[in-house]
């Protein structure tokens, strides 16, 4: 394998870190985030519950999607349907995928970082492309919302219905959009970042 071809692996593998670190921030960042939406959006008042409550379920949400050995979806104020448990195991294998992308690819990275070199140029076009998308996201949220999930997913269940799923309830359209927000903002700053950097 020629050195061009060695450098082309780094980069490649480089982009893979930077795309899930940029998702796994996203992820733990995204309770603060949800701890403001609860005030800002009222979701107290929403379902009837206290601020307190609320967290606790999204603690119990986001540990079965983040923990490798919770296996059973279960939260202790909303009842969940076969479709909505479905489509959370989904979401946990994505999110396992995710973090052993970022595991496996941040070792490379570490063992080759004195060995190989990367081809800076390819993170302005993947920043490009980012920008692109969130430009895309900005004009039609729903629209974006709706094809992201249509590319991940192979099914309807993360359609959710509130009345077999309530907690879709204290998940509003604008949490998920702050979260998206923030991931694009981490991905294109790291990205710049890299194809700045000489290091």
């Amino acid at each position: 394998m020629s050195n061009s071809q060695k450098d082309t692996i780094y980069t490649i593998v480089l982009a893979f870190f930077i795309f899930t670190l940029a998702i796994t921030v996203t992820i733990f960042a995204s309770y603060p985030l949800f701890m403001f939406a609860i005030k800002h959006y009222y979701l107290e008042q929403a379902v009837n519950l206290s601020f307190g409550k609320i967290m606790h379920n999204y603690s119990q949400m986001m540990n079965y999607l983040i923990n490798p050995f919770s296996s059973q979806f279960h939260l202790s104020d909303f009842q969940s349907s076969v479709a909505g448990r479905t489509h959370f195991a989904d979401t946990k294998t994505l999110f396992m995928l995710n973090f052993g992308v970022l595991i496996a690819s941040g070792l490379y990275l570490w063992f080759q970082r004195q060995k190989r070199a990367y081809f800076n140029q390819v993170f302005k076009y993947i920043a490009i492309a980012g920008i692109i998308l969130a430009i895309l996201m900005a004009i039609n949220f729903d629209g974006f919302f709706v094809v992201f999930h249509e590319v991940l997913f192979r099914n309807s269940d993360w359609l959710f219905d509130p009345s077999k799923d309530p907690v879709i309830n204290v998940l509003p359209e604008e949490f998920f959009t702050q979260c998206f927000v923030l991931f694009f903002i981490l991905f294109e700053g790291l990205n710049f970042w890299k194809y700045k950097s000489k290091k």
